[in-house]
């Protein structure tokens, strides 16, 4: 089952095991400079707030009734991140348009061992865009669905779906309590720390190079109870659409990397020890760049693309801690 608390989605599988829950939450970020050089991880600046489908049916699109989920405002060319949290190993896919952000393949439900096409909870702390390569994503940025920016449409021509498709399967039980066993003299807890008219839908594009590493999945393809499963449609609305729907103001815009810099705040390189990372989708890797993009389409160049040289990073292992506050 899927709640909605404190805008996290809560994914709990009572029938699995009483600890099989993990949250997701949706983070507010800088946009990295979209200029092929790869950055440290931004800081999360709070999360996005979440509402429910269901509760705003006749102000919506009729096709939200048949998805369900959720939905969140971005503004035109800002960044987010996802945070995974909770001890409990779950196996998650992540899409944007339908499109897997580790394959590049199209969306399909069930669990894929080769390529893999899920990331580890609690092994992966986070997911802050596509993978294109190894130890290389591209930022997740927002751009109108229809305006040919966004993965799903590069890779299929249509803007069909837009937002993010999440799923969540647990590990067996009986593999967890022999993982328990085995960790009693042993653990690590992973904490972090944070900081803070247009058409209704937005998608997510490919934005600027950022160092994070995809680990594989150490556990085994055979650890996941595919029996069971969770799923939500998480829906991304521009920010005068939001107001339009919920009657509730945006956040406000976040700052530019640059601005962020400039006031010596941290950046964040993340060690994950022996965990091995994924090698990215070529797929994902042929894709066009918000900043690439506009220049084809000769819109100009991308605002706010200043470069940046970080003076202040981060180094985190065993636990992770990203902050910022601005």
């Amino acid at each position: 089952m899927i709640e909605l608390r404190q805008d996290q989605l809560v994914f709990r599988f009572p029938e699995v095991h009483e600890d099989a829950r993990c949250r997701i939450a949706f983070q507010r970020t800088l946009r990295i400079p979209d200029d092929n050089r790869s950055y440290f991880l931004p800081p999360g600046l709070g999360r996005f707030p979440l509402n429910h489908v269901d509760d705003y049916a006749d102000r919506t699109p009729a096709a939200w009734n048949t998805h369900g989920g959720v939905f969140l405002p971005m503004y035109q060319s800002e960044a987010m991140w996802l945070d995974f949290t909770g001890r409990y190993p779950m196996a998650v896919k992540v899409a944007a348009g339908k499109i897997n952000a580790l394959t590049g393949a199209h969306w399909q439900h069930e669990l894929s061992r080769q390529p893999q096409d899920y990331l580890v909870v609690p092994d992966q702390p986070w997911l802050d865009g596509f993978c294109v390569m190894k130890g290389l994503i591209r930022q997740f940025v927002a751009m109108p669905l229809g305006a040919g920016y966004s993965a799903e449409e590069q890779l299929t021509g249509e803007a069909q779906h837009g937002g993010l498709q999440i799923v969540v399967y647990p590990m067996k039980a009986s593999r967890y309590r022999k993982r328990e066993e085995e960790k009693a003299f042993a653990g690590i807890h992973a904490l972090r720390i944070y900081a803070l008219s247009a058409e209704p839908e937005m998608g997510l594009a490919p934005g600027g190079l950022m160092r994070q590493e995809i680990y594989e999945d150490e556990y085994g393809f055979d650890a996941w109870d595919t029996s069971v499963r969770s799923r939500c449609f998480v829906h991304i609305l521009n920010s005068v659409q939001f107001f339009e729907v919920s009657g509730v103001e945006p956040p406000r815009e976040p700052p530019t990397a640059k601005e962020y810099t400039a006031a010596g705040l941290p950046w964040f390189d993340y060690y994950g020890g022996d965990l091995q990372a994924l090698d990215g989708a070529r797929t994902l890797a042929g894709l066009d760049s918000v900043a690439a993009k506009k220049l084809k389409k000769g819109e100009g160049i991308l605002a706010d693309n200043d470069p940046v040289q970080p003076k202040f990073v981060k180094k985190l292992k065993g636990s992770r801690v990203r902050e910022g506050e601005f």
